[in-house]
């Protein structure tokens, strides 16, 4: 069973004065929180007085913002792939040449998966769900778009330049680069414990993220690909 952490309690419930209360501060705060617990303990396990209690908010003002916990688990999932499709807009990858975008997707995903384990693990409880959750959010859907269009620029231009030795689907590459980043993160545990301790190692963190670079370049630049 997983630890859950030591929770301070709310100002109400302390009885010192309220920070002075700023909305979008606020709800930032509750879904940071909920991205902490979420991530960690699904829907199902995630308790609500906890993750107000991290957010230094009320019940009150948690259903301000939301009605229950499944609208702010939803909102928790649209925060949380907000964030990560900001970050890829401010790449600027179609200002750049089309093997240096797609190299820097690279290492921007394995890098957000390093440092962001909470979305891996966002990841992880709602594919438990079957999906249910993000199926269900228009806003989630709305967000890939960009960056699939993005990839789509990459790949025309480079054929038109001769970068690369022919188009590629950009959904199927962009699940390429999740997959190859996303796996050996988040099963660092077991690979560790069945391969070599070397998995959970720093050094091994900085091998992989290069050979992922070099598989998903040279997969896209090889003029002989296998049959």
């Amino acid at each position: 069973m997983k630890n859950r952490p030591a929770v301070s309690r709310s100002s109400e419930e302390q009885g010192t004065e309220p920070r002075k209360r700023n909305p979008e501060e606020s709800r930032k705060r509750l879904l940071l929180a909920g991205m902490s617990h979420f991530s960690r303990f699904g829907l199902g396990g995630a308790r609500v007085t906890d993750i107000i209690a991290e957010a230094q908010m009320s019940h009150r003002m948690l259903y301000h913002y939301y009605e229950n916990k499944e609208q702010l688990y939803v909102a928790t999932l649209e925060f949380a792939y907000e964030q990560v499709r900001l970050s890829e807009v401010a790449l600027h990858m179609n200002e750049m040449k089309p093997l240096d975008g797609v190299r820097r997707l690279v290492e921007f995903t394995f890098d957000y998966y390093v440092e962001k384990p909470e979305f891996m693990g966002l990841l992880s409880q709602e594919n438990l769900n079957g999906g249910a959750y993000i199926t269900s959010s228009k806003t989630i859907r709305a967000i890939q778009s960009p960056l699939l269009e993005t990839l789509a620029d990459l790949s025309a231009r480079g054929v038109e330049d001769g970068t690369f030795a022919e188009p590629f689907d950009p959904l199927h590459l962009y699940i390429d680069i999740a997959g190859l980043c996303y796996f050996a993160l988040s099963n660092r545990s077991t690979l560790s414990a069945v391969f070599s301790s070397r998995v959970a190692k720093p050094a091994f963190l900085k091998e992989r993220r290069q050979h992922v670079v070099k598989l998903v370049t040279a997969a896209l630049t090889n003029r002989n690909p296998p049959a």
